[in-house]
């Protein structure tokens, strides 16, 4: 059963996960942002929140998605947003512009700017990083 956080409103997994403790807005995130960024966002989200114990939370940088553990995070950043998720095995192939091992497994980033870049390859390497961790 998931515990909020009194302070900060923010969903957690236990009473006693750590987290950065803030009251941030969706807004502030975007703010000066392109719609189009949102845009993105608002469908990463329609697809990624409604996996089962799916926790959504934000913090001053970034908006991360917890299972067990955080399995992916957005972070909007100038005109992009950059997506982090991981993975068992290196990702090498486009749109992956970055695999780092760590911890037995592998963080990959992808940085998207417009809904037309979302692939269904995509949606399965984020559901391979949430069945991961």
């Amino acid at each position: 059963m998931p515990y909020t956080c009194p302070k900060c409103d923010r969903e957690l997994t236990s009473e006693s996960q750590s987290h950065y403790c803030a009251r941030v807005s969706l807004d502030d995130l975007f703010k000066g942002k392109p719609d189009e960024l949102l845009l993105l966002f608002d469908k990463l989200l329609a697809e990624v929140a409604d996996w089962p114990d799916v926790l959504v939370g934000t913090t001053p940088n970034c908006i991360t998605f917890v299972h067990k553990q955080t399995f992916f995070v957005i972070r909007p950043m100038q005109k992009v947003l950059d997506l982090k998720f991981y993975s068992a095995t290196q990702l090498i192939e486009p749109p992956v512009i970055k695999s780092i091992a760590t911890a037995g497994k592998f963080e990959n980033h992808i940085r998207l700017s417009n809904t037309i870049e979302l692939r269904p390859q995509l949606f399965s390497w984020i559901r391979e990083s949430y069945e991961l961790l």
